[in-house]
């Protein structure tokens, strides 16, 4: 590794994981700022309102297919090189839906546009959990989550004012203007931490990398743990237009108010694990968050079945479940991205691959069971999530006691 790991937050040390997160501030209104926009735009192109969906699940699709190449390659010739390509990238893809004139050319810049999240996934958190010591990493996770998640509160609303005044393509001007702020800051302030590997880069090396990472069950209980426990927040963002918008004729203001209180429960969630992470172990703070994660998701599911109409306990359910998922999310994504000896571009990329193309199937099946039976179908599925998670977890934690059971210290 080139630079010596950091152990205290001064002002300097924090300009890198800014310079990021504003970036990923960017490439988080990428899909949270067009969702109240989403049903002009089918409207637009004449498209089916079962699209709607669509549009994010294109995004997150787009969000798995670099990620196999882009960790190995970063471990070859740089982080830093390959994060600056990756947003320039992005920023080029947004301005270049403004010449959108069907819903397929949208849809497919929009896959394009997820390419961004690859980047932010693959090499940027790896050189975050490289530049940093352990707590001090998990720490700067969960400020830097904080700050993005700020994205799903200003996202839906400011989109929604764009769209009041304005076309919906003016929706992605703004995202490239703020990805131009966070490239700046990354070419100014991120530090080079790849091992810049001598192995050439060729596709049975890859194969043979990927294959290890995923044949090593202690690491995939916990990407699929990560991934379950984060897949009912995407399946309500993706949905939620069609079930607040369209079928209960919220306005787009309406709708970006009502996201509101679900991140708010995020945020805090990540207040709470930035806060007690150095005063307990880490496997008492995961299943501390697996507590209202689960209850949550049950509110949800009863929400649905017993008061379908009542947005106020739907979206409050939300908000508990979301609690719970900012508590545990941190610091299980640390712990999976070390329960693998491969290199950390290699494993960030296998993770993101992972998780990106079960949040894709998962929003898709959670659009089917809409359709199929409604609020409740929908409710259902997401409520599956939650003994998925307890048993994926509880596996990844009894395969490495020694590891899962450390306590968060300095």
């Amino acid at each position: 590794m080139s630079v010596s790991q950091i152990q205290q937050l001064s002002f300097k040390a924090l300009l890198f994981p800014l310079a990021l997160v504003l970036y990923e501030f960017a490439t988080y209104i990428g899909n949270d700022m067009i969702l109240p926009g989403m049903p002009a735009v089918v409207h637009e192109f004449g498209a089916a309102s079962s699209l709607v969906p669509t549009g994010m699940s294109a995004y997150l699709a787009g969000g798995v297919a670099l990620q196999w190449l882009l960790g190995p390659l970063s471990d070859r010739i740089g982080r830093r090189p390959v994060m600056l390509a990756g947003a320039a990238i992005f920023i080029a893809s947004c301005l270049l839906i403004l010449l959108s004139n069907s819903i397929a050319s949208f849809l497919l810049l929009r896959f394009i546009q997820g390419f961004g999240l690859c980047y932010l996934m693959a090499v940027g958190y790896a050189a975050i959990q490289e530049a940093f010591t352990e707590v001090t990493a998990i720490r700067v996770t969960a400020l830097m989550a904080n700050v993005a998640l700020i994205s799903p509160l200003i996202g839906p609303l400011a989109g929604a004012v764009i769209i009041e005044y304005c076309d919906w393509r003016w929706v992605f001007v703004s995202i490239a203007a703020v990805a131009s702020l966070g490239l700046a800051g990354l070419y100014l302030a991120m530090p080079e931490t790849s091992p810049r590997l001598k192995t050439p880069l060729n596709l049975a090396a890859l194969w043979q990398d990927y294959s290890g990472v995923y044949r090593n069950r202690h690491f995939l209980a916990g990407a699929l743990a990560l991934t379950t426990a984060g897949l009912p927040l995407l399946a309500w963002l993706g949905q939620s237009p069609v079930i607040l918008m369209q079928d209960r004729l919220f306005s787009a203001l309406d709708f970006g108010l009502w996201q509101i209180p679900v991140f708010a429960g995020l945020i805090m969630g990540n207040i709470v694990l930035a806060t007690l992470v150095s005063r307990m172990p880490l496997t008492r703070l995961l299943w501390l968050g697996m507590a209202p994660l689960c209850s949550g998701l049950c509110g949800v599911a009863l929400a649905s079945w017993l008061l379908p109409g009542s947005t106020a306990l739907l979206v409050g359910s939300f908000a508990l479940y979301a609690l719970g998922c900012g508590i545990s999310s941190a610091g299980l994504y640390r712990l999976v991205l070390f329960a693998s000896p491969a290199s950390k571009g290699t494993v960030a990329a296998a993770l993101g691959m992972l998780s990106m193309l079960g949040y894709t199937l998962g929003i898709e099946i959670a659009k089917l069971g809409y359709a199929l039976a409604g609020i409740g179908g929908f409710a259902m599925l997401t409520l599956l999530c939650a003994p998925a998670t307890v048993a994926l977890l509880r596996y990844f934690l009894h395969s490495a006691p020694a590891v899962a059971a450390t306590t968060m210290e300095n």
